[in-house]
């Protein structure tokens, strides 16, 4: 692993962010920004830190959750609740181009740092921040987490087998889709920033950004005034498009428009089922669709799965086997495109990790620093402020940093 002074430049290189996010939603967004090249300080309470770094699975007290959402990071220990430690941050942010926040609406202000104050004092700063339902409105002050967000977006509503209980989705989608909104919107904010000299607050939430997912099935709703169905593993408009049983598992199929259903129909040496009047098109075939699955499924039910992914992709057609985690990371086209990586994390070891889903050819993203300790780098960041180590040890003696 490259020494951060050796590494190749990324894109957002020479960019300084100040982190004062804990568990996911906002570690996943510095993250984002530290493997594009900013650099980041994370700063975290003294003694007990980000709340990830005691869950998941730890080993010789290093959390692997923790490091999934913190790799390309200083970690500075910092009491935000004294004067000392809302001092030495004002320190930081005059050097600063970006701040991220994930506290709940109101929490920056108790602590001195409204957003006037933050304009006033620091008028070129990027603030970025993550909450749960948005800085307006009446939930503004309501906590919220990745399941809340799931459940009040609609998300959980469009997911789940038609005669089954509304589903989440497996990983935190709501804290990771914010986070890669607002790492979205910083960018933008400092390319605006090039053009103005202004900074500018970013907000993104964890149930707005579910909801800028729904697209079409919003779409449906709003034009046609009906709240879309669960539908399981079938499409809500399409037909054939799904899972469908082999001798020896499932495989996924989706051909998406007129073209690919002949191409799949073909394929399966069943063109003339497109002659039956109710599977000549997509919307009867919708209507018919128990009809259409149960032909198509003896069908398919007499070959293997891997016998068919070879047979359709000759064909055109769209599709693929359900991996599990260790069937993914071990795919050739996962690990031909790097996206599991490792991390040096010295005496741990190399540690995996995923990789980089954003690639670039002239800035590629990069690990230049593992996972931090906590407060690991903190007299380090102090001494590029200028602080004296008199006063550093003052400063951790009265538990600051």
């Amino acid at each position: 692993m490259a020494h951060p002074a050796s590494r190749a430049a990324g894109a957002l290189d020479g960019i300084r962010v100040i982190d004062l996010t804990r568990v996911i939603s906002g570690p996943f967004c510095t993250q984002i920004l530290g493997d594009h090249g900013a650099e980041v300080i994370k700063i975290e309470p003294p003694g007990r830190g980000d709340i990830l770094r005691s869950q998941g699975n730890i080993v010789d007290g290093f959390s692997w959750y923790f490091a999934q959402f913190n790799r390309n990071k200083r970690s500075l220990t910092l009491d935000l609740r004294s004067e000392a430690g809302k001092a030495i941050l004002h320190r930081l942010l005059e050097g600063a181009d970006v701040l991220v926040e994930n506290f709940r609406p109101g929490v920056l202000e108790k602590m001195g740092l409204a957003d006037e104050t933050l304009r006033q004092r620091h008028p070129r700063l990027v603030v970025g921040r993550i909450n749960g339902f948005g800085s307006t409105g009446p939930y503004r002050d309501r906590p919220a987490y990745d399941f809340i967000a799931q459940a009040m977006s609609g998300f959980m509503g469009v997911n789940g087998p038609a005669d089954g209980e509304p589903m989440r989705a497996a990983p935190p989608i709501s804290d990771m889709v914010a986070s890669q909104n607002l790492a979205f919107g910083i960018c933008a904010a400092l390319v605006r920033r090039e053009r103005s000299g202004q900074g500018e607050i970013v907000e993104t939430a964890l149930t707005n950004g579910l909801i800028g997912m729904m697209g079409y099935l919003a779409a449906e709703y709003f034009a046609t005034g009906q709240v879309p169905a669960r539908t399981g593993n079938d499409h809500p408009m399409l037909y054939p498009y799904g899972l469908f049983r082999a001798s020896d598992g499932e495989v996924a199929i989706a051909p998406s428009n007129d073209i690919m259903v002949e191409r799949f129909l073909r394929a399966l040496d069943m063109l003339h089922l497109l002659d039956d009047e109710r599977f000549a098109d997509n919307a009867r075939r919708m209507v018919h669709r128990e009809a259409l699955r149960e032909i198509l499924t003896r069908a398919i039910e007499r070959r293997s799965v891997d016998a068919w992914i070879a047979h359709l992709n000759r064909a055109g057609v769209p599709c693929g086997r359900v991996h599990d985690l260790r069937e993914t990371f071990d795919d050739p086209q996962v690990q031909a495109q790097q996206m599991k990586i490792e991390i040096d994390q010295g005496e741990l070891g190399r540690i995996p990790a995923t990789g980089f889903p954003v690639k670039m050819s002239e800035a590629p993203a990069a690990v230049h620093r593992p996972v931090p300790g906590l407060g690991e780098h903190s007299d380090e960041v102090l001494r590029e402020l200028g602080v004296e180590e008199g006063e550093i040890a003052d400063l951790r003696a009265r538990g600051v940093i």
